[in-house]
């Protein structure tokens, strides 16, 4: 029976942690919603295309992705997307069409509590 894993990174381990400790602190669920999110295993991972995003968010709209975005697709809107990881084709395609590409410590530092944020998995 094979132990279950989270994530190795360190990098991610320290940006899970500090999420989760935020979220119990200050008492905000989605933080913590996020953090649990973010740790499951490699195998599971999350991992949303260009061509989703397109399809289900509005123009101007701010997207967290708790894994990685990749580029697969087109996207004609603007949009603000946070995510753990980007490939660098999608960080051009979000900056091509009007948005803009960050890291979730980024949007968490703008807004912490994830007012008018969506989660798209």
């Amino acid at each position: 029976m094979s132990k279950p894993t989270g994530p190795t990174n360190p990098v991610l381990i320290k940006l899970i942690e500090d999420i989760r400790e935020k979220g119990y602190k200050e008492k905000i669920p989605f933080l913590i919603d996020i953090a649990k999110k973010l740790e499951v295993s490699r195998r599971i991972k999350h991992e949303v295309n260009l061509t989703k995003l397109e399809r289900i968010c509005k123009e101007n709209e701010t997207i967290i992705v708790p894994g990685k975005v990749l580029s697969t697709g087109r996207l004609k809107k603007p949009l603000n997307v946070a995510a753990a990881s980007f490939s660098m084709s999608a960080v051009e395609k979000i900056n091509k069409a009007g948005g803009k590409a960050m890291s979730i410590r980024e949007l968490i530092e703008i807004n912490p509590k994830g007012t008018n944020v969506r989660i798209v998995i």
